[in-house]
């Protein structure tokens, strides 16, 4: 038998540490002297302190430490796959913090009214009244009529395979939004989670950027309650609200963002799933992810659990012409990205564009609902 100091020693836990886990059932020593109150433990009693140490050392939470030292004691490759599995939340979580961070950077390098102008870099002869009215401003500050407005469309399609649709869009004048549910009520779950999105209100003309994403991150938290309750159910959830001169996102789960501009197709959201989060990782090459047939397991996603997961969040600028889709996994998991950017720069308006996307994934089978919604920055 080793004292606690002898034991603290040899497994590199603290005698403070050791005190910790045997009050929360997670290390208890072999034998309690009825007398002094020393605790002792066993040589035996090493290989799981170590292994709770190695776990701290990655920062997993307790809660995870006693499920997986209570899997390893029955089943290793159990406790191995639960431990790559937080990582690649941790690795999912690290990324989407990167991109905020870049995106904050970003930020701070210039102004930070959402309502800056809209600028077109192909314009040299721009004017300050012009400018001025692409924020809905005049150059006296008075209000005025916004120079440039969305366009939308929105499609929702059952596809071919299933017998429901759980998904669920909206495309208004200031909020977009898709949802794919999953589980017994994910119909249920994506409306609820659209619905509780269609709460946020118009960003005001002096809304800055911290204070339009801490709405929808608000909302995000509200779409997550509005789940509760859903027995084995859930949804993903992206949305962006337009202010004008720039587009701001909330994402979870693996439902996407794209912009296509000037021909560049670009995906604005990165997917909250296992298979991303290898290929974040280096562990997985990116043309391997697609035929994985765990590519669909979610890290994120909103199930009304005990934490709202926290959402990715990010700002982009806007410019006359960009077009952007927000759609679930029933198109962008089935069709080629080069041809859902094909039939975006067809040069047809939002409506014949949504409508070709959704015809683009049933010629795929469809074998999954879809939702999108195609968005175009237009004149007023």
């Amino acid at each position: 038998m080793l004292t606690i100091g002898d034991f603290a020693r040899a497994s590199r836990l603290s005698a403070k540490a050791l005190r910790r886990y045997d009050e929360l059932g997670l290390l208890p020593p072999a034998r309690v002297d009825p007398f002094t109150g020393y605790r002792y433990y066993a040589e035996e009693q090493l290989e799981r302190a170590r292994l709770i140490a190695w776990l701290r050392g990655i920062g997993m939470p307790l809660a995870e430490v006693g499920r997986v030292c209570a899997l390893y004691a029955s089943d290793a490759s159990g406790a191995a796959r639960a431990i790559r599995g937080y990582w690649a939340r941790v690795e999912s979580e690290t990324a989407a913090r990167r991109d905020l961070a870049a995106s904050l950077v970003d930020r701070l390098k210039g102004p930070t009214e959402m309502t800056d102008e809209t600028a077109d870099e192909t314009a040299d002869a721009a004017t300050d009244e012009t400018a001025d009215a692409a924020t809905g401003g005049t150059a006296d500050g008075t209000a005025g009529r916004p120079a440039f407005v969305l366009r939308t469309a929105v499609r929702l399609d059952r596809g071919l395979v299933r017998a429901a649709q759980q998904d669920a869009a909206h495309a208004g004048p200031h909020l977009l939004a898709v949802a794919d549910g999953y589980g017994p009520e994910g119909g249920r779950a994506a409306l609820a989670a659209v619905g509780a999105l269609e709460a946020v209100p118009p960003p005001a003309p002096s809304a800055r950027a911290g204070d339009v994403l801490n709405a929808l991150e608000d909302a995000v938290r509200a779409a997550d309650g509005a789940v509760s309750g859903l027995a084995e159910s859930g949804t993903t959830l992206t949305a962006a609200v337009w202010t004008g001169g720039r587009l701001a996102l909330a994402h979870v789960g693996d439902s996407r963002a794209y912009l296509l501009r000037d021909g560049a197709f670009v995906r604005l959201t990165r997917d909250h799933t296992v298979v991303q989060a290898l290929v974040d990782a280096g562990e997985l090459d990116p043309a391997e992810a697609a035929d994985r047939p765990d590519r669909a397991l979610l890290l994120k996603a909103l199930d009304g659990g005990n934490a709202a997961p926290e959402p990715e969040l990010g700002v982009h600028e806007t410019r006359p012409g960009d077009r952007y889709l927000l759609c679930t996994d029933g198109l962008s998991a089935v069709a080629p990205a080069d041809d859902i950017r094909r039939a975006l720069a067809a040069g047809v308006g939002p409506d014949e564009a949504a409508e070709a996307l959704v015809a683009l994934a049933r010629e795929r089978g469809g074998p999954d609902n879809v939702a999108c919604v195609v968005a175009d920055v237009v004149p007023a």
